[in-house]
């Protein structure tokens, strides 16, 4: 059929999980499909910072505060 997505690998991941990272079975199936993503190096963080006109917004928007 045209259009269908393969499969999720489910033994690629759960070798993954707990055979390379040897997560416990609680820990593997409380991450994220995108947390494993991350922890395998399957994804990475944007490396994109805000710029000084969004750090200035950000700061006023979100002033610290001496409690």
């Amino acid at each position: 059929m045209s259009g269908e997505r393969p499969a999720f690998p489910w033994e690629a991941a759960l070798h993954a999980g707990l055979c390379r990272m040897r997560l416990s079975a609680k820990d593997f199936w409380a991450m994220t499909p995108r947390e494993l993503g991350f922890a395998l190096g399957l994804l990475r963080p944007s490396s994109a910072a805000p710029g000084r006109a969004a750090l200035a917004g950000l700061m006023q928007a979100f002033p610290d505060r001496m409690e």
